[in-house]
């Protein structure tokens, strides 16, 4: 098993985290892994209209914000919240962001 480059907890910042969550497909994979707790990241296939690239760079995203942590097995990249980091550093924030995405509307149709 080895691991990706991610931030240690004191390099975490929360301007980063905060980008890193406005995002609606990111906040859509964030809900899920704080209900699954760790998933491959390749279980999404179908359930998120997004192509396989655009969810790689989504979760690249969350792990150079600190958001999530990723590690190798193999060939399948585990990932997963770093619930326990997030909220020594901002205590409530997840919590919080959890809670408005739970209780926003759906998003809009796509018009193309």
């Amino acid at each position: 098993m080895r691991e990706v480059p991610q931030p240690a907890v004191e390099a975490i910042r929360l301007v980063e985290v905060l980008r890193a969550f406005a995002d609606p497909v990111r906040l859509e994979l964030i809900q899920r892994l704080d209900r699954l707790g760790e998933e491959p990241c390749n279980a999404l296939g179908n359930e998120i209209d997004v192509h396989q690239t655009t969810l790689s760079h989504h979760y690249r995203v969350l792990r150079e914000a600190g958001v999530t942590w990723t590690t190798v097995r193999g060939r399948t990249r585990l990932v997963r919240l770093r619930r326990d980091d997030l909220d020594a550093l901002f205590p409530g924030l997840l919590d919080a962001v959890l809670i408005a995405q739970r209780s926003a509307p759906p998003p809009l149709a796509n018009k193309s």
